[in-house]
């Protein structure tokens, strides 16, 4: 539970781990190599909480089998879940003195929940303490772009092997991640609104950076490749991620779904709220899927927490438009 320990959060972590070499003003870069979680996870819908605390004043917590070998657990008899293993919590030690609350993410990254941090992935987060004082937790065997209701498949890991290297006086305000083909830029705050806007802003000063190119550029470069995901919007400080190729050529993505289609189901809304438009969007799909499969509305709840998809439209100014998806695919029965 969140108040198990007081102002410290509900996640067990590991760590710190001093970082040889590793002072203020260098960054770590932190690739992972592999990831094993253990055979089992659950996923617990606290009442009153989550992204719609006042739909579901009634909890439930639901456990998993986890078949690493296909890597997939049955969510319910003919739903399955693809497994992606990720830390949901990664982080430095922040420059404030004191105990930590691991619930809210920062420039020290943290409880980042975001998702695209798999096998093969690299995360750079800024040194503020000697010896960088890396930490980890907040295990996930999956976890759908929102964790609509608090919280993921939450799991253990058997293994997390990483590689850690100090890169030496350089600059970064905010944690930027790589994967093979592209980098990742993020927004957190209290507001959803803010953390968008902080989005933007740290992803055109990325792409400035990394392209040598003028900032009008860099937001030209950035709104010509809008992929951008939600991270988490339940945690207290919430978040969004923009995925930037890294190649000019790579093509652009294809526009994002507003109706459904063979392959899924999709909901959207827009609104000047930003969280009020991920509210819409979220309870849409809920009594959408409710109307199509024989579900209660909470276990659906569950399922949107692990497996939907929830992405900003191109945003310049007024209202903001979310597209949400869930893969058909998930019903292994159709």
């Amino acid at each position: 539970m969140n108040d198990a320990v007081p102002g410290r959060g509900p996640h067990t972590v590991t760590g710190p781990i001093y970082i040889e070499g590793a002072e203020p003003g260098d960054v770590l870069q932190i690739h992972i190599n592999k990831i094993i979680p253990r055979a089992y996870g659950s996923n617990n819908s606290l009442p009153g909480k989550g992204l719609l605390p006042e739909k579901f004043p009634k909890g439930q917590i639901k456990y998993f089998y986890l078949d690493i070998k296909n890597m997939n657990a049955q969510f319910a008899p003919g739903i399955e879940v693809p497994l992606k293993p990720f830390p949901g919590v990664l982080a430095v030690a922040s420059s404030t003195n004191g105990k930590i609350d691991t619930v809210p993410p920062g420039k020290f990254g943290g409880n980042l929940d975001l998702n695209q941090l798999v096998e093969g992935t690299t995360l750079y987060l800024p040194v503020f303490i000697k010896g960088g004082l890396l930490w980890t937790g907040d295990s996930h065997a999956a976890q759908g772009n929102g964790e609509v209701n608090l919280t993921a498949l939450e799991t253990a890991f058997e293994e997390l092997n990483l590689t850690i290297t100090v890169i030496k006086n350089k600059k970064l305000d905010w944690p930027v991640a790589e994967t093979p083909d592209s980098w990742i830029t993020v927004g957190y705050d209290k507001n959803l609104d803010t953390a968008i806007n902080m989005l933007k802003a740290n992803t055109i000063q990325f792409i400035a950076g990394q392209r040598k190119v003028s900032a009008k550029e860099a937001e030209k470069i950035m709104y010509a490749n809008w992929n951008c995901p939600v991270a988490e919007v339940v945690d207290g400080v919430l978040g969004m991620y923009c995925i930037i190729p890294k190649k000019a050529t790579t093509p652009r993505p294809s526009p994002l779904l507003s109706q459904d289609n063979a392959e899924y189901y999709v909901t959207t809304s827009q609104n000047t709220d930003a969280l009020k438009a991920m509210k819409d969007a979220t309870w849409k799909m809920i009594t959408k899927i409710e109307k199509d499969k024989e579900m209660t509305q909470l276990d659906i709840y569950s399922l949107l927490s692990l497996t939907m998809d929830c992405r900003l439209a191109p945003y310049t100014t007024g209202a903001k438009e979310f597209h949400c998806i869930v893969s058909k695919n998930l019903w292994v029965n159709n």
